[in-house]
């Protein structure tokens, strides 16, 4: 049975942070009010909620939280299941590091490409982002997901960033082939195909 929750997520429909935070909510079967918002011309009530005016910016009666890191770890603890951090405590917080890491390099990268994407900063930004990712390709081969038999945080972090390459422009070379193999049997979940807003499927037609 789908969970039903008193909440409101504030989203832009395609930048990668809102987009990771509506994938754990479709992982979850998590059912709340979604608010696709224009970067340019904010709701009042969001601006009066969020003093840095950013999203996605979740409202669950009198919390309000606006970071995507912080939204979908209180998404996994408020429903635990299925959960998508380990139990053990050691591997917890290796994950946690990946997430920090995923969200330093790849989604700062991808913030400098968006924003400056057809100057010298997107080319460099492009080129690291590919070299990174291509780099990481071996920890793929041995899971199906990111060092784990089951879909975590991790993977609702990285999956966005895979999605929106070619949009980027930018192609994998052969050798990030386990990354490819990876990016297809995430884009196959029907909680991507459900997390995914029109604008963010066109990126990819």
């Amino acid at each position: 049975m789908a969970r039903r929750a008193v909440m409101t997520l504030f989203s832009a429909p395609t930048d990668p942070w809102s987009h990771r935070t509506r994938l754990v909510l479709a992982e979850k079967g998590i059912f709340i009010d979604v608010i696709n918002t224009d970067p340019g011309n904010l709701p009042e009530d969001l601006l009066d909620l969020n003093p840095y005016h950013s999203v996605p910016t979740l409202v669950d009666r009198d919390l309000v939280l606006y970071d995507s890191r912080v939204i979908i770890e209180y998404l996994d603890e408020r429903f635990p299941h299925p959960p998508l951090m380990p139990i053990d405590p050691t591997t917890r917080a290796q994950f946690r590091v990946a997430l920090y890491r995923v969200e330093r390099d790849w989604y700062g990268l991808a913030r400098e490409i968006e924003e400056d994407p057809n100057g010298k900063t997107g080319a460099q930004s492009r080129k690291v982002l590919a070299e990174a990712i291509t780099a990481s390709a071996d920890v793929f081969k041995a899971k199906p997901f990111f060092l784990s038999d089951e879909f975590s945080l991790v993977d609702a972090s990285i999956a966005p960033i895979l999605w929106r390459l070619p949009s980027y422009g930018i192609e994998l070379p052969p050798q990030a082939q386990p990354i490819v193999k990876y990016a297809n049997s995430i884009f196959t979940r029907p909680a991507f195909g459900a997390s995914l807003t029109q604008a963010e499927r066109e990126l990819r037609r």
